[in-house]
């Protein structure tokens, strides 16, 4: 006998809120777009600066991606997989930066690594500057990103349990063979979901790069902050590149919900 599929229908009256919902997000970039000067955008998205900008977003988003992946995911799998004394303050500090302003973000930064920090004094005598660098931009889109990978990693292990680890380990696996044999083809999906996210908001970070990383262009200048100076002197050129963004963060969104759910 074929097995019968249910289907779980919700309250007619969730679709009015719902709609709302949609409309209220969607409108201001339907907004966006009817501003566009279709005709002069080709000349707009290839200027220098532009690609320059843009070019150096996904280049500093990628690295700082990559270090969410070799930072987070031990984060994530501790948090997870063990007890110890203070996790609870632990896992609230690895997630504060979701909560924080960026601009508070790139203050604590500064304060951190800028040339009279706690440790950018022993970097400045070492000869190694780190504010309003390349570096300061990777590390400001890092400190805002990396606490979506945890929580979605996090989040994904202690959903799927530790019966599989167990049952590894109890047939005399170590620690390192269950790890790599076990938990991580099981959070895959969830890491793979975790790093779109974090490249997704590495690229769009504003407020702690221009704190911390300043606006210099080919340097620090990231299209989001390309973005915020032409809104004033080139509107237009603003909103071509702002267009360009939507169009990268829809992209990742999508590659990313099919991740999560491939049916």
């Amino acid at each position: 006998m074929a097995e019968r599929r249910t289907r779980l229908d919700v309250p007619g009256w969730l679709f009015l809120p719902a709609t709302l919902g949609t409309l209220f997000i969607a409108l201001p970039l339907l907004a966006m777009l009817t501003r566009v000067d279709w005709g002069d955008l080709p000349t707009l998205v290839t200027s220098p600066g532009a690609l320059a900008a843009l070019w150096l977003s996904l280049k500093t988003s990628t690295i700082a991606t990559l270090l969410c992946l070799l930072l987070g995911a031990p984060m994530a799998l501790v948090l997870a997989r063990s007890r110890f004394p203070g996790q609870a303050v632990v896992r609230s500090l690895v997630l504060l930066p979701l909560v924080l302003p960026p601009v508070v973000a790139g203050i604590a930064l500064l304060y951190t690594f800028g040339r009279r920090g706690l440790l950018g004094q022993t970097f400045e005598a070492l000869g190694v500057q780190i504010a309003f660098s390349t570096t300061a931009v990777i590390m400001a889109q890092t400190f805002v990103a990396i606490p979506f990978l945890v929580l979605s990693l996090e989040g994904a292990l202690r959903t799927f349990g530790q019966r599989y680890e167990s049952a590894a380990a109890t047939l005399g696996a170590r620690p390192t063979t269950v790890l790599r044999r076990v938990t991580l083809p099981m959070m895959l999906p969830a890491l793979t979901s975790g790093l779109v996210l974090s490249f997704a908001r590495a690229l769009g970070e504003f407020g702690a790069t221009i704190t911390f990383a300043g606006s210099l262009q080919g340097t620090t200048r990231t299209l989001p902050l390309e973005i915020y100076l032409q809104r004033e002197t080139d509107p237009q050129a603003a909103i071509a590149l702002s267009l360009i963004l939507i169009v990268v963060a829809a992209l990742v969104i999508g590659f990313a919900r099919r991740t999560v759910s491939p049916v």
